[in-house]
């Protein structure tokens, strides 16, 4: 095999696209006492920027509320990278876009999470890994991918 047909997949970028914070009842919400309910939402999205090149994004929403319904804080962060996908099987190509990249996307997207929400004066909020090949299959099913 000729050394132009062997499947490439690099890494050419990562950066934060998005991010945001509110914390809409400060300061008088650092007096408050209790556990907020923590809500957390992904979604990812991948855009074909020129032959060979991808962009793909995790968005990471985390919001805690407290009992009576009040936010306490919403941080949202949209996790970038650029990737090269050459000589890749189209069938394969989905999966990378949706699931390997997220992959490599998500502990970033995790970090800066933790480090907005604790410099904003909250505990650090510590996401879960997110398993991106089960929501790909879950996509597939519901006839989204």
């Amino acid at each position: 095999m000729s050394e132009e047909l062997q499947p490439v997949f690099s890494i050419e970028k990562l950066y934060v696209k998005d991010m945001s914070l509110e914390v809409p009842h400060a300061p008088k919400i650092f007096l408050e006492q209790g556990e907020p309910e923590v809500d957390m939402r992904v979604s990812t999205e991948s855009t074909k920027l020129e032959d060979e090149f991808y962009e793909v994004s995790v968005t990471v929403t985390v919001t805690a509320k407290l009992e009576d319904g009040r936010v306490m804080f919403l941080n949202e962060v949209a996790q970038g990278g650029i990737f090269r996908l050459a000589h890749i099987p189209e069938e394969d190509m989905q999966l990378l876009l949706a699931v390997a990249c997220p992959n490599i996307l998500f502990p970033y997207a995790r970090e800066a999470v933790s480090a907005t929400i604790t410099r904003a004066g909250f505990p650090p909020v510590l996401l879960a890994p997110i398993n991106f090949e089960a929501m790909y299959q879950q996509s597939v099913t519901e006839g989204n991918a």
